[in-house]
């Protein structure tokens, strides 16, 4: 059984924030760092009949050792690894409570094999839980029910601070990416983060503009579970903006000036407590909306400086500035392409705004849509060669995607509601997106197919959700 460690030590990198530390609040957990290890052992893929999705059965972990919160622990690992294999569909899991009828092994290597082959399962997961005097040890093990053997095999090990159950999660997050890896060749977004803009702390601002809400930038794991704070003020910060690395988010925040308040591209370096205005703003030169190239080493972003609202590009540390458009109308909202050869904006030149394409050095600009109103492009990791963006539909918005290679768009999204700001998550599957649908915005994520919509956040006023590497 391959061994892991998933904690090292508990983890205290401070938030980047505005003013002040949120009192209460714990940093975000450090994510960890690199690639999982590969597996050398695995020769079984778990497989079905008729081409159909293996059907798989979580049987639990055990807690090896008999406290409280062990047990929670392994409890917590089990449910949130169903969700997280779920969520791709590669699998079809077995639902919990039809699991639930099988008698539970007394150890992972005592599996009832002929029950689980009743239950018509064609893996089953198990695993323990065990707290030793310096940390935690979590096993996992997916068994192929048809030969017996086991198709995978893991160890992880951690800090006994990872016994909670908030941490506990990315133990499930971890294994179910390196299965869905090894069993499917699929890169899972179990242990990606949203970043997004919410009210949800109540907070108002009164002062030289109108009475109106605080929102902060949060971070949360990409079921919505685990939020956290990253900043604390007394204005708006929104339209987050992950770098490639997971270790930055840019976003726009409106800092206050002599007479006024204006935006400004804020760098937080989210787990050192530091931040930084590379574009070095004010209130007659605003900037606004940043995208970090695939890189990293740049991010494009719009900007009033020369008196029009373009498209511009700098370093990550604000050097090398350099306009990318030049035209009377307003350009904005720049996404890169998964090379960096190539940006997409929104553009109102043709007498209403649409989605544009164009080099990453500005040249070769050219409009990709022809509707009503288009915004918010964000374009799709690779392989997929798609373009999703908000298009005006009656009252509101609907997520369309525009595929480059054949031109054509569709509808993802229904138009209950308005359906705005889409993200792509990194394995370019998922579309985030933020919706009024049930009276207040709130982040939604949807299949690309347009199937499984789930949501996110409840709490508050959400938007601008943004999708980590």
């Amino acid at each position: 059984m391959t061994k892991t460690i998933l904690f090292a030590s508990a983890l205290a990198g401070a938030v980047s924030l505005g003013a002040q530390q949120p009192p209460a609040q714990q940093p975000p957990a450090q994510p960890p760092a690199g690639p999982p290890p590969q597996q050398t052992e695995v020769t079984i893929t778990i497989a079905s009949t008729g081409g159909l999705p293996p059907k798989i059965a979580i049987a639990g972990f055990i807690p090896v050792t008999t406290d409280a919160e062990t047990a929670a622990a392994a409890k917590a690992i089990g449910d949130v690894l169903w969700d997280d294999l779920n969520f791709e569909r590669e699998f079809y899991m077995i639902a919990k409570d039809a699991a639930a009828t099988v008698p539970r092994a007394a150890s992972i290597d005592q599996l009832p094999i002929d029950r689980w082959k009743e239950l018509g399962a064609n893996g089953v997961i198990v695993g323990n839980v065990q707290r030793t005097g310096s940390g935690l040890i979590v096993r996992a093990k997916l068994v192929d029910v048809g030969s017996g053997r086991t198709a995978f095999g893991k160890e992880y090990s951690g800090s006994l601070d990872s016994i909670k159950v908030e941490r506990a999660r990315l133990y499930a997050h971890t294994i179910a990416d390196e299965i869905h890896q090894q069993q499917r060749g699929l890169r899972g977004v179990a242990r990606t983060k949203l970043a997004f803009s919410s009210d949800r702390a109540g907070e108002r601002f009164k002062g030289p503009v109108a009475d109106r809400g605080i929102k902060d930038i949060y971070i949360a794991d990409y079921d919505g579970a685990n939020v956290k704070r990253v900043t604390v003020s007394t204005t708006l910060n929104v339209a987050p903006a992950w770098s490639p690395d997971g270790q930055m988010l840019a976003y726009t925040s409106y800092l206050p000036g002599s007479f006024s308040v204006f935006q400004d591209v804020v760098v937080s370096m989210i787990y050192k407590g530091m931040r930084q205005t590379p574009a070095h703003g004010d209130p007659n030169r605003q900037n606004y909306l940043p995208a970090f190239s695939p890189d990293g080493s740049k991010i494009a972003f719009t900007s009033n400086r020369d008196g029009n609202p373009e498209i511009y590009v700098m370093n990550r540390d604000g050097g090398g500035m350099r306009r990318l458009t030049n035209n009377p109308a307003i350009d904005v909202t720049p996404t890169w392409s998964p090379a960096g050869t190539q940006i997409a904006f929104t553009s109102d030149r043709s007498g209403s705004p649409q989605i544009y394409i164009m080099n990453a050095d500005g040249t070769g600009q050219q409009k990709i849509t022809s509707e009503s109103y288009c915004d918010r492009p964000t374009w799709s990791p690779a392989p997929f060669n798609e373009i999703a963006y908000a298009s005006r539909a009656g009252g509101g918005y609907v997520i369309r995607v525009y595929n480059i290679e054949n031109h054509e768009s569709h509808t993802v999204s229904d138009n209950i509601g308005s359906n705005e700001s889409p993200a792509f998550s990194p394995n370019g599957r998922h579309i985030a997106f933020t919706s009024s649908r049930n009276g207040r915005d709130q982040i939604f994520v949807i299949d690309r197919d347009g199937q499984n919509l789930r949501q996110i956040t409840r709490e508050g006023n959400n938007g601008y959700p943004n999708w980590s590497q």
